[in-house]
């Protein structure tokens, strides 16, 4: 992939953004009671979901995890429907029954967000047979964790994609921690990417904070994958803000790496790409400006929707 025109910087910063504030706008919303279940945010790993998602066409298809709005908002969803779901209402995408870890959007080829740590993967194996036995030429971005990597549907998962060669970008999120195990703790390979190998397949390794890098990084295995070559194992290293989930104080992270980790935000360096290409700090303020009315408009919206009607939902399962 070329270096990224100063445009799609700019779109990649402004979906990193948004990303960033709704996320501390939905832990605003689940503080007052507003979202119930787990609630597990994307901060500090925005680079991954806008540079991949960018670097791809918007008829390819992502699969996703539960820590998954980052990867719905890069995809081009309606923010409205996304908050109406996480408040469980009858506009959200899943019509609110499923809530933060399982957005769904097939017009979007978003296959979905999932609470089973690992449970995407093979759902994007479908795909990328799917896609072969039609003959199309999209790709599949399979977004997973450190923690979803030693399942054994990983491996499963990833020897059947390189046997039948097929379109799946496997973008492995390591953010070092699987709930509070170090992911020293559960592998010893100092690159996740080194698994690849095994299964005769290219596997490289990512700053996962700069999302300049990461597009630049796609152009050769979205290649590979349209013209019928197979996979690619993508292991993008990062680190969230917190624990697990918000409820979760993170107390097991180390403060200095923690530290070091969040001066490296991604936001902090997508902004440094965009004042090295002469964007002005104003049109970076517009920016911010848009997408907080833009965010608070749809969790207005989202407050404001009905609940799901029970007799629907009934009507639903007898069928």
């Amino acid at each position: 992939m070329p270096k990224p025109n100063t445009e799609t910087i700019k779109k990649m910063y402004k979906d990193a953004f948004t990303i960033r504030r709704f996320e501390e706008k939905a832990i605003e919303q689940y503080r007052v009671g507003n979202i119930r279940g787990y609630l597990h945010p994307y901060i500090g790993e925005e680079a991954i979901a806008v540079a991949t998602i960018s670097a791809c066409r918007p008829d390819d298809y992502i699969t996703s995890t539960h820590r998954g709005h980052g990867h719905a908002i890069a995809k081009g969803h309606d923010l409205k429907f996304m908050y109406a779901e996480l408040f469980g209402k009858a506009t959200g995408y899943c019509k609110g029954r499923g809530g933060s870890m399982h957005i769904t959007n097939m017009a979007q080829g978003n296959l979905g967000a999932n609470g089973i740590v690992g449970g995407g993967i093979p759902i994007a194996v479908g795909a990328g047979m799917a896609i072969k036995q039609k003959k199309g030429d999209q790709v599949v971005l399979c977004f997973f964790s450190d923690g979803g990597s030693n399942n054994g549907v990983f491996h499963e998962s990833l020897n059947l994609a390189a046997v039948f060669h097929l379109p799946v970008l496997f973008i492995l999120e390591n953010n070092h921690y699987a709930v509070s195990t170090p992911i020293e703790a559960s592998a010893l390979v100092e690159n996740l990417s080194i698994r690849a190998e095994g299964y005769g397949i290219p596997g490289i390794t990512l700053d996962g904070n700069d999302a300049v890098k990461i597009y630049e990084a796609m152009e050769e295995p979205i290649r590979r994958a349209r013209k019928g070559e197979g996979p690619t194992l993508i292991e993008c290293k990062t680190y969230r803000h917190g624990g697990h989930h918000i409820n979760d104080p993170g107390l097991y992270m180390p403060k200095d790496k923690l530290e070091y980790w969040k001066s490296r935000d991604p936001l902090i360096i997508l902004k440094d790409y965009l004042n090295k290409a002469g964007v002005k700090i104003s049109e970076i303020k517009s920016i911010n400006q848009q997408m907080e009315k833009e965010l608070d408009e749809a969790i207005k919206f989202g407050l404001e929707s009905p609940e799901p009607s029970v007799e629907e939902f009934l009507a639903e399962i007898a069928e």
